[in-house]
């Protein structure tokens, strides 16, 4: 392999691995969204439904 060759894969595959790495690290850290609570807005309901 000629030397032109070898330093185009060395560098697409530095490209490659620092995407990959920064995504995955920005995937880790990410910081959660707070979803609503569905049951939060029922708390004073007892019974939903009567029962017979």
């Amino acid at each position: 392999m000629n030397t032109e060759a070898l330093i185009m894969m060395v560098t697409t595959q530095g490209v490659v691995v620092s995407f990959a790495v920064y995504f995955f690290y920005k995937v880790l850290t990410i910081k959660p969204k707070q979803e609503p609570d569905s049951f939060s807005e029922n708390d004073d309901v007892v019974d939903r439904q009567p029962k017979e």
